[in-house]
Order: C-alpha cells, then structure tokens, then sequence
C-alpha cells in the first residue's frame, strides 16, 4: 500500500468513527436484503405524526439501511427523524439501543414523487429472526402515503408530535399498513444472498395469524436458519395482495413491478414465483374484455418474467398455483379450474423454469384436486391458514439452493 493510499484509508475510518454509527465498518461491504414489503397502494395523509414499525430480520448484519418509497404519493413528502432500534415487545424498544437514521448525512429527507431513498449504513449488529422497530416522523405530509395495506403486523401511529427516539409509544392508534418503508438491507458478508418470494396474496399472507410470522416466507425463513449450510441466505417477501401478472389491480402488475420488487433487491440470487390465480379470478367476470385472459397468456407472462431474471442471471422456479375451488362464482368457475390446470401443467412440464416447486401437489385435496384439504383451508377457499403455510414453505427442497 502507497502512502497516499494509507492516508486515504485512515481518513475513511475516521469519518466512520466521527460518524457515530452512521458509516459501515469498511469499504467491502456486501448488502442482502433481509426484508422487504412491496408498496401497492395509497395511505392515509400522515402529518406531524410519528409511525414505528415493526419488521423481523431473515438474516442478520454488522450494520443496516432502509428504503423508503414515495411510489403513490401526490407529490414530494418529508420525512425525519427517522430511528431504528430493536423491538422487545409491542411498541417498545431496547432502552440505550435507538440509532438515528440519517440520508447524506441529513436526519431528514424529502422523497419525489413517485420515487424512493436509500438511507446511509447504521452500525448496527442484528441477528437472524430478530425484530426491529423503525420510527418515522412526517411533519409536513400533504397528501396519500405510500404504503404496503396488508402487513399483517401492528404498526404505532402518534397522535402528533415526533417520537421516534421514544422508548415506547403509549396512547397511539395502531394500523395493519405498512408506511414508507419497503425494504430493510444488512451488511451480511460475501456469502449472503437472497431469495425473493414475489407472488399475490398466497405470498403476502393473507389469513395467516398477524403478529406471528406465519406465511409461508417468514416459515421458509426459519427452515434456512436451522440448516448451518444455508443461514447466510436472506428471504424477501414481495407478495402483494390481489396481484396479477398481466395487468394492474392488486398494486402495479408483475411484469411492470418485477424490476423494483425482485430483480433489483440487493443479493438476489432466486426468485419463486407463484403469481396467476387472480389473473384467472378476474376472468370469471371481467372488468373489460382484456381482463378475460387465456392460459396461454398467463404463460406468456411468466415467460417475459423468467427471461428478465435470466438476463440477470438471476434463478427462477416456478410455483404451481393452489387451489381455489369454492372461493365463490365468479371468481372461482369450471373454465378458470381448466386455466389452472393448464398453467400448471406447463410450470410442471415446460422446462421453462429453473426448478418446480409443487405448491398444488401439497396442498389440494386428493378427493377433490380442485380444492384445499381441509386441514390446509382457511376457510375461504382460496388462501391456505397458518397449517397450509408451513406445508407449503415444509415442502421446498433446500437442495435448490446449495451452493455451487
């Protein structure tokens, strides 16, 4: 090493140092994302109001940033102090362990409309499964939030005021919304990588238990933990609920989400794929004639999917879709049963994918393949319960991603 190269890399650690928590410890980092949530929807207006998070890790790090997502607001939107610490329990953090957030060294930051911001590395050691609290203050918002609706997680909401560094918040109102924040990203070493679970509802969770981290990403998570051979290996869940591959509804459709929401999350090495049932739904009784789409479309889709990932060189398997029998006409109907079928017949068969994982097989009642088993049901007919999800998530092959 130089002189002039020795100076540099001294000055370097100083600033970390001088920094106090908002540099990582060195110039090799290697950023996984740990979690995420896709944004798909308008919120509420938040102003002068403090909203803490709560998201669990899959993996764990020697520091952390966070993405904030501006994606459905109106126009430009400020936010800061933003805090982040670990959870203990409810609205509580760990006394003596807030980090401040900060963006370009700034304790606030204004997002475009339209567009999302990366925060700077915080010095922070988290572990696997852990759970942190991240703290949000909107002082001036004026119009819709961007949010994710379906956390299945509670998130504290303040009256007025900043509280981010507060240790709990009491008297606050509590939301299932997700605001702002779409992913969370460790500094994991060069080992780490990610699985990115990009789906619809099935993939969100719905009617899983809230507050539990049982969908079948969170379980699948907690499978790579136990094997010491996989547990540098990050699960991201991109579902969003009423999703479709082909068009707009539930959020942005796939096709045009797929780059922010999967192909561009930092350490993505797989993506599962489990999207189409509701393209199929929506055909029961299409909003317009496009919406009545066929199987052969629906594959066409996961085709364009599956070439953007390989561009990338970026590993794709494809789910088969659950069953949906009694969900109710006209979502569910004989000629969308012949779709699904034909959709699956083709992940299965096709080759077209880099592996298969068989989520129908699971989880269909063999009496009546058109159906959940009972046991698996949620009881509306088209989202398996928290048993389904741990089926589901059972039943991937951890030889998928092995390394080498």
């Amino acid at each position: 090493m130089t002189a002039s190269m020795l100076k540099r890399s001294v000055f370097g650690v100083l600033l970390c140092v001088l920094s106090v928590g908002t540099c990582a410890a060195s110039t090799d980092e290697h950023w996984v994302t740990a979690w995420g949530a896709a944004p798909d929807a308008f919120g509420p207006a938040l102003k002068a109001q403090t909203v803490r998070e709560v998201i669990r890790t899959s993996i764990g790090g020697s520091a952390v940033r966070i993405r904030l997502s501006n994606l459905y607001g109106q126009r430009p939107v400020m936010i800061g102090p933003v805090h982040i610490a670990l959870r203990v329990h409810e609205s509580a953090i760990q006394p003596g362990g807030d980090h401040v957030v900060t963006f370009n060294g700034k304790q606030t930051v204004t997002v475009a409309e339209g567009g999302s911001v990366l925060s700077d590395p915080i010095a922070m050691q988290v572990t696997p499964m852990q759970d942190i609290a991240i703290s949000l203050y909107v002082p001036k918002g004026r119009g819709p939030s961007t949010i994710h609706a379906n956390g299945l997680a509670t998130a504290y909401v303040t009256e007025n005021g900043d509280a981010t560094s507060a240790e709990t918040l009491g008297n606050s109102e509590v939301s299932a919304n997700r605001f702002f924040l779409t992913e969370v990203d460790v500094d994991a070493g060069e080992s780490a990588r990610a699985v990115v679970a990009f789906g619809d509802s099935i993939t969100d969770g719905i009617m899983s238990t809230p507050n539990a981290n049982h969908r079948w990403p969170d379980v699948f998570a907690e499978r790579l933990q136990a094997d010491p051979k996989l547990s540098s290996i990050a699960v991201v869940n991109s579902g969003i609920s009423g999703n479709r591959i082909l068009h707009d509804g539930g959020g942005p459709s796939a096709l045009s989400r797929f780059d922010r929401d999967a192909l561009d999350k930092p350490g993505v090495h797989w993506i599962v794929l489990l999207e189409g049932i509701n393209d199929i739904g929506a055909s029961g009784q299409p909003s317009t004639p496009e919406d009545n789409v066929s199987a052969q479309q629906i594959i066409d889709g996961m085709k364009t999917l599956i070439s953007k990932a390989h561009a990338k060189g970026i590993k794709i398997f494809g789910a088969t879709l659950t069953p949906f029998g009694g969900a109710g006409w006209p979502y569910h109907t004989a000629a969308g049963e012949e779709k699904r079928q034909a959709v699956n017949a083709w992940i299965r068969t096709s080759g077209a994918f880099d592996a298969v994982i068989d989520f129908d097989k699971v989880v269909r009642d063999p009496a009546h393949p058109d159906r959940f088993l009972p046991e698996f049901d949620s009881g509306d007919h088209l989202h398996p319960g928290d048993a389904g999800y741990r089926a589901m998530a059972d039943s991937i092959d951890l030889s998928l991603f092995a390394k080498g």
